[in-house]
């Protein structure tokens, strides 16, 4: 780990981040760590993140909302495509779940009823790239409550192309011995049993050229110490993509995850406390900063796309320069 700090260090000096750490330039280039205030709703007994309620928003390149993502240019790669987004109220599922819609795809995506604003925010962004929009407010740690989410969908659309499981949960928590039950069940539960689920209701209404990815993380590779339960988790994603890639090759259904490394989204402010976010915050990527939501999302459309159709059993790594093997 002092090495990776010590690399984000030297990568800093060389492009002269430390001559305004906190500017972003007219080329995009994104703020320093130390430009985002410090605010933890993990200290606040919050259980999930809500983008809307964030010391600082996620930002897409330049700024989230009515005028974001201008600096994606979308080519008509999901025309008439029909797409779930677990998790696509906020961060980098809003990303994705955006630049779906502004490549043509109808989207709907799933989230917490307690994610209800957030939702919002991303329906009238996928509205405003012209595309059908359907808000799923379901828990998908509930196996009926999965199976009702296709059905929605099946029902509305007629099929689905494109299942994204990026919904997850994750908790710092520092040593074995404090993780709680509740901690490790939900953990699990939302992590594993709900992609697990999802995907297992969704298989049966894809057809040759759908796609299926799953949000790991560079964690199930580099193994923090603090984040025992949730690397469990996603290198059990890895492991199933894998699997399940070589599984439905046969049907022409091509299966990868994308692995994020440091990303500004309200999973961390729901995660950490207060010094471990400030902590978090100086510890960037080794390209000298934490990473922006939209900056994932192009993986996401590539790899849902025909750009990846020669792409099945893989994990695309993008997080800042770190370099991991598995």
């Amino acid at each position: 780990m002092e090495s990776i700090k010590q690399t984000a260090q030297q990568v800093a000096e060389a492009i002269g981040a430390e001559t305004n750490p906190n500017a972003p330039s007219n080329s995009g280039e994104m703020p320093g760590p130390s430009a985002y205030p410090i605010h933890s709703q993990r200290d606040e007994g919050k259980t999930v993140g809500i983008q809307a309620e964030m010391g600082k928003d996620p930002i897409t390149l330049k700024q989230e909302g009515d005028n974001g993502y201008e600096l994606y240019k979308a080519a008509n790669k999901l025309t008439g495509k029909k797409a779930i987004v677990t998790g696509g109220d906020s961060g980098i599922g809003r990303a994705a779940a955006v630049m779906f819609a502004m490549e043509g795809a109808d989207v709907a995506i799933v989230y917490l009823p307690e994610e209800e604003t957030d939702a919002k925010d991303t329906e009238r962004l996928i509205l405003k790239n012209g595309r059908e929009c359907i808000l799923i407010p379901q828990d998908i740690r509930d196996e009926q409550g999965c199976n009702r989410i296709i059905e929605t969908v099946v029902q509305r659309w007629g099929r689905v192309d494109i299942l994204v499981n990026n919904a997850s949960v994750m908790y710092d928590t520092p040593s074995i011995t404090d993780i709680t039950t509740e901690q490790f069940d939900r953990t699990m539960k939302t992590n594993i049993y709900g992609t697990f689920f999802l995907t297992r209701a969704a298989v049966p209404h894809m057809s040759k050229g759908s796609s299926i990815i799953v949000t790991a993380s560079q964690v199930a590779y580099a193994g923090p110490p603090s984040l025992l339960d949730y690397s469990m988790t996603k290198g059990a994603q890895v492991s199933m993509v894998r699997s399940l890639s070589n599984q439905l090759l046969s049907k022409g259904i091509r299966v990868n995850a994308v692995a994020p490394g440091p990303v500004w989204t309200p999973l961390q402010e729901a995660a950490m406390d207060k010094d471990t976010l400030k902590q978090w915050h100086q510890s960037p990527a080794p390209i000298g900063r934490i990473g922006m939501p939209s900056e994932l999302g192009p993986a996401y459309v590539f790899l849902a796309s025909s750009d990846g159709s020669f792409i099945s059993g893989q994990t695309i790594h993008v997080n800042g320069g770190a370099i991991v093997n598995g």
